[in-house]
């Protein structure tokens, strides 16, 4: 069985060089991306190529966050469960840092510093990088910029820590038993969704799989909470009663290894809007939810949660576009 430590040595290649000051962002993605890359982006991104995620989102941020550095909190790998575990996904979260010193898909710079949370998924091949999807909390970077686009939130608003361990960056390999365990409660967590639903007290059917003290790093617009009955109250709650008939939950990878797993969907499920969440109204059309979630597990029970939602994406669906970043080069995701 693999120990992942080739794929993780490539991404980490090719993070290295993709942040050298004076790197060409087109050429170091021919040099790691195999033929065909396709790279899967938060609003108004969506998908791109290599050229066009060189061009489009890398060259331009860049320019906009001066003397910008990666600074990981998770880094982990695994087989994806979603396939059979055939193919072998690199996953790296944290926050790209810089100075704003020009603006940035609409944003004003602050010439300050700021820093811009980040989860990447990358499918290494024999060849190099197959797929990547990256999201990137456009709306948090706009709050520290002074432009929230989002009526006010049930969390709260943090720039966002990695995990209370500190060990989260999983360069050397781990016992395999590790990740199967964290791979097995994410599952049961994710069952125990549709299966307890209306049958347990949201707090109880939470008590299952979560920590009491569980923290749930949310995205800007709905933001972190902390405990199983503050989050049961202030994202949860709000969330099941803001939407209905959610479909199943499908995902493209899902992973894990040592205490750490995580997954992404394109999309990962739809819902109807009931109204309310967020102040979106009600609606007969249904719209669709990418989401990564990453988790950390302690013992037999799930403690922290990373969670990034394209909202910007969310919104637009609704006919939104919310005093936001597009920019109107770009293309529509769809």
């Amino acid at each position: 069985m693999s120990d992942f430590q080739k794929e993780k040595n490539l991404v980490r290649r090719f993070h290295a060089e993709l942040d050298r000051e004076n790197s060409d962002p087109a050429r170091t993605l021919a040099r790691h991306c195999c033929e065909g890359f396709i790279w899967r982006g938060y609003h108004p991104f969506g998908e791109q190529d290599a050229q066009g995620v060189a061009e489009r989102f890398w060259r331009p941020l860049r320019y906009a966050l001066g003397a910008m550095q990666r600074r990981l909190d998770i880094f982990f790998a695994g087989s994806n469960e979603i396939d059979d575990h055939r193919s072998v996904w690199v996953v790296s979260m944290g926050h790209l840092m810089g100075l704003f010193d020009h603006s940035w898909l609409g944003i004003r710079p602050t010439g300050k510093l700021v820093m811009l949370r980040f989860c990447e998924f990358d499918r290494v091949t024999e060849e190099g990088i197959a797929e990547s999807a990256m999201f990137f909390d456009i709306p948090h970077l706009m709050v520290q910029a002074g432009q929230n686009p989002f009526p006010p939130q049930t969390g709260a608003q943090l720039v966002q820590p990695g995990p209370a361990t500190h060990d989260g960056l999983l360069y050397e390999p781990c016992p395999p038993i590790q990740g199967k365990t964290t791979l097995s409660l994410i599952n049961e967590m994710i069952t125990d969704i549709g299966r307890w639903q209306g049958r347990l007290s949201l707090e109880d059917e939470l008590r299952r799989c979560w920590s009491k003290r569980m923290i749930w790093w949310g995205p800007t617009g709905i933001g972190a909470t902390y405990t199983i009955e503050r989050y049961a109250k202030q994202h949860a709650g709000p969330f099941r009663a803001g939407f209905s008939e959610r479909s199943r939950t499908v995902h493209r990878a899902r992973l894990a290894e040592g205490h750490y797993g995580g997954f992404f969907g394109w999309p990962n499920f739809t819902v109807r809007p009931a109204g309310g969440f967020m102040g979106m109204p009600a609606s007969d059309e249904r719209v669709e939810f990418r989401v990564i979630d990453i988790y950390r597990r302690e013992g037999d029970r799930l403690v922290e949660n990373w969670v990034f939602i394209d909202l910007l994406h969310l919104w637009h669906l609704q006919g939104i576009d919310l005093p936001s970043p597009i920019d109107p080069r770009l293309p529509n995701d769809g």
